[in-house]
């Protein structure tokens, strides 16, 4: 799934600094995720980096947008295609994989 801002949202930014892929940006009332860069952090951490900075916990699941591990790490390769040869999906680089 690629990731959402709720209305929990307190336009702090702390979720915009994290992000791999420059997905967030500011909105009119909250921040918001374009999901066509989103990758849930997928080929460089474990978890959702903008999840795990967010103090409301505003960065959630979009229900409308599940999306495989395969294809997120697609997407993170073509986004960073200079260093695509380096990135690799294991334990440390999906939450797929994450126990």
């Amino acid at each position: 799934m690629a990731t959402m801002i709720s209305e929990d949202c307190i336009m702090c930014g702390a979720c915009e600094a994290e992000c791999p892929n420059q997905a967030i940006s500011v909105g009119e009332d909250l921040f918001i995720i374009d999901p066509k860069l989103c990758t849930e952090c997928v080929g460089f951490d474990s978890e959702q980096m903008c999840a795990a900075a967010c103090p409301p916990e505003a960065c959630i699941p979009d229900p409308e947008r599940v999306e495989s591990e395969e294809l997120l790490f697609e997407r993170a390769k073509k986004i960073h295609a200079d260093e695509a040869d380096s990135l690799e999906l294991s334990d440390a680089t999906s939450h797929f994989r994450a126990a």
